[in-house]
């Protein structure tokens, strides 16, 4: 658990890390956003390694509607190693749609192990919320035309308990975690294949940073090597950034 501010007061959220698989060109999938995987099979295995010691999991709407997941904690040998540690069987499940256009038909609704959280805005409107309403067993407003972020982890912390949240994408919500500072820590795999395109989406899409001063800083804590893919751990550093680039001139 780590602190931010809403309304100008510190309070508790998360403790947030993303989990990102991207091309050597920094690409997370091709231009026509259809879902083909392109990481290998430990790349995979290290995805449900990291959902082992997280409370939630997160992912973005179009990640939801466009690909068949679940955002399980997978086979057995998985939840009971969550079980060893103090967690439950099965992690939570946060959905992130600012507008609420959610496909009431995608797969993650036809599953029930676990409660399905929605984090959404006013924008979505009362009939979107309501039939939200009907499909998830939680529904958190938290904004008026946009999600505030801040506000969304803190109503996690509190209301649901949520401790660590595993973050999976797409880039447009991995954008807006990092445009208001809320990432603890990076996991990357880069894998060896280039896929191009100005429309390709990255790890963080969105409306970014437009100086230098305002990027995010990250301090590699590990590199590891798995035939042709690449394995970084970056922790995110937290302070100003124009300290931590004086500090590296």
């Amino acid at each position: 658990m780590t602190k931010t501010k809403v309304g100008g007061t510190k309070v508790e959220r998360p403790f947030t890390f993303l989990n990102l698989a991207m091309t050597a060109d920094g690409k997370i999938t091709t231009a026509n956003r259809k879902f083909e995987a392109f990481s290998s099979r430990r790349d995979r295995e290290h995805m449900l390694e990291l959902r082992v010691v997280a409370d939630a999991v997160m992912a973005g709407a179009r990640t939801v509607d466009l690909n068949p997941v679940t955002m399980g904690p997978g086979g057995a040998q998985y939840r009971r190693r969550r079980l060893e540690l103090g967690l439950s069987e099965y992690n939570l499940r946060v959905v992130v749609s600012g507008s609420g256009t959610l496909d009431p038909e995608a797969k993650i609704f036809e599953t029930k192990f676990s409660p399905i959280i929605i984090l959404t805005s006013e924008r979505a409107g009362k009939n979107r919320l309501q039939a939200l309403r009907r499909r998830a067993q939680d529904v958190l407003i938290c904004g008026e035309s946009e999600i505030d972020f801040s506000l969304a982890m803190h109503s996690l912390a509190k209301k649901w308990g949520v401790k660590t949240l595993l973050c999976e994408g797409g880039g447009e919500l991995d954008g807006a975690l990092f445009h208001a500072d809320l990432v603890d820590e990076v996991h990357l795999t880069i894998c060896p294949v280039i896929f191009g395109g100005r429309a390709a989406p990255t790890i963080a899409d969105g409306i970014g940073q437009r100086v230098l001063a305002k990027a995010t800083s990250l301090v590699l804590q590990s590199a590891k090597r798995h035939g042709g893919e690449l394995f970084l751990v970056y922790k995110v550093d937290h302070r100003p950034a124009q300290a931590t680039h004086a500090k590296r001139a």
